[in-house]
């Protein structure tokens, strides 16, 4: 009980040592910065950056996108003020495509989820495709991103079940072929469809995102099936973003362009 005319002080929660990745920054002020910042424990949320835009902020050299940070925030707004940023090392800021593919990752991330969310594997997973894309490790970049693709769409729930057909929950035959579409699932492919899959490597995809160790064995999978893998992935995130062309995925061919 709160004794008669006693004031109920409000305390607005407080949270430290958060790891998470800066996904988009934008302008708030002259000297201040609006962030949407993906957290281990909290999902993706929203902070504020006060004074971040100042030469002489502590903030400057560190809120940058792909970069490992433990955050304290606080606040019950739908927007919360950072209060301390810390750099985790561990790699430096990629560039050229990998920067791309990292901005890629990030627009998927802003567009498919929800805020105040959790996804703590989801997060695990992002930051070894960061650490991927931030290594001169090139040759493994592509298959990465189709395990990220895989495991987005899995953990979101918008990825069908791999080892069935999804509109009649059929088994799938190893030696025919199936093809994802975003708008009825897994099904047999036509003669005419390129791409298609055969039932055993969509049965194998499927125990590879169900492993205990779905990252790896994900990698594994994908990197035999990446050319194949590509454009039906390509068409079940844009149907779940409600576009045609992401806005990486457009800068991407816009530089290839030139």
């Amino acid at each position: 009980m709160t004794p008669r005319g006693c004031a109920v002080l409000a305390t607005s929660k407080r949270f430290s040592d958060e790891p998470a990745f800066v996904l988009h920054r934008y302008d708030w002020s002259e000297s201040s910065l609006i962030l949407e910042v993906f957290t281990r424990n909290h999902g993706r949320i929203a902070l504020v950056a006060k004074g971040a835009k100042r030469p002489s902020s502590s903030f400057r050299p560190i809120l940058l996108p792909m970069q490992p940070l433990h955050l304290a925030f606080g606040g019950d707004a739908e927007i919360r003020s950072l209060k301390s940023a810390e750099w985790q090392g561990g790699h430096v800021m990629p560039t050229g495509d990998a920067l791309l593919s990292g901005y890629y990752l990030n627009e998927l991330l802003l567009t498919l989820l929800a805020r105040d969310d959790p996804h703590p594997h989801l997060f695990d997973i992002y930051a070894r495709v960061v650490q991927i894309i931030a290594s001169e490790h090139g040759e493994v970049l592509q298959a990465a991103l189709r395990t990220w693709e895989l495991l987005l769409l899995r953990e979101i729930g918008f990825l069908p079940q791999l080892d069935q057909q999804t509109m009649t929950l059929g088994g799938l035959a190893d030696e025919t072929r199936y093809i994802l579409v975003p708008e009825g699932g897994l099904r047999q492919a036509h003669a005419e469809e390129r791409g298609a899959l055969s039932g055993a490597q969509w049965i194998r995809l499927q125990a590879a995102v169900q492993n205990d160790a779905p990252f790896t064995e994900t990698l594994r999978a994908c990197a035999e099936m990446m050319s194949e893998l590509k454009p039906q992935l390509r068409q079940l995130l844009h149907y779940h973003c409600g576009v045609k062309t992401l806005r990486s995925r457009q800068m991407m061919m816009d530089i290839q362009a030139l």
